[in-house]
């Protein structure tokens, strides 16, 4: 059974910065990403990365935000700077395996609470 693992986070000022990581079990995955859901909001993706290295990221996050991975560790990291009070939320990773069908994992979420 695949597990993830995040660390990282806790209470930033605003204009900082923070890095998450998160650590699997297994390996293999073809994309990993990071969510995001503030209290009463929906869980929305903030990075996403292949497993070639292409990444993606919505508006509100690009240019401030940074995904990367370490296929040889089963690791991944959300590097995020110039935090604003809008970041905070609860940060999940996922990965998915394509394979006979598509599996998703995700880990536990790790709090980011960003102050002004």
């Amino acid at each position: 059974q695949v597990q993830l693992v995040e660390s990282g986070g806790g209470l930033v000022q605003a204009g900082g910065s923070t890095r998450l990581s998160c650590a699997a079990s297994g390996g293999g995955f073809d994309v990993i990403a990071w969510y995001r859901q503030a209290p009463g909001k929906q869980r929305d993706v903030v990075a996403v990365i292949s497993r070639g290295g292409r990444t993606n990221y919505p508006d509100s996050v690009k240019g401030r935000f940074t995904i990367s991975r370490d296929n040889a560790k089963n690791m991944w990291y959300l590097q995020m700077n110039s935090l604003k009070p809008e970041d905070t939320a609860v940060y999940y990773c996922k990965a998915t395996i394509y394979g006979a069908g598509i599996h998703d994992y995700w880990g536990q979420g790790t709090q980011v609470t960003v102050s002004s």
